[in-house]
């Protein structure tokens, strides 16, 4: 993967302190566990209708360099635009698609609450 693909900033966050609420949701705040640069891959949106409302979701592939820090990245986990804190997406799935542990695909989308 070249530098030059990599044009976002991203900050990768886990719940710290997590305590089970008891509905198996995990309850506390987030915290940056380490700082990517991505190459962000849009992927063909959907408006699921969710509590009789339309919302648009955006699913997207992150492309992140492998690195310890990186291979810890679970479904439990956030991402957040540095460049646009507003921008937060929800990770889905994680996997190394060329099976050389170079990149690590996550499959998150865009638009759900966290």
């Amino acid at each position: 993967m070249s530098a030059g693909k990599r044009r976002q900033l991203l900050l990768m966050q886990a719940h710290e302190d997590a305590v089970d609420d008891g509905y198996g949701n995990e309850i506390g705040g987030w915290a940056t566990k380490f700082e990517t640069t991505a190459e962000l891959i849009p992927m063909k949106g959907s408006e699921p209708v969710i509590a009789a409302r339309l919302t648009g979701t955006q699913p997207y592939v992150i492309r992140i360099p492998s690195c310890e820090a990186a291979r810890d990245v679970g479904t439990a986990w956030r991402i957040v635009d540095k460049r646009d804190p507003r921008r937060v997406f929800n990770v889905t799935s994680i996997s190394d698609m060329d099976q050389k542990n170079r990149t690590i695909d996550i499959m998150a989308t865009q638009g759900e609450a966290a």
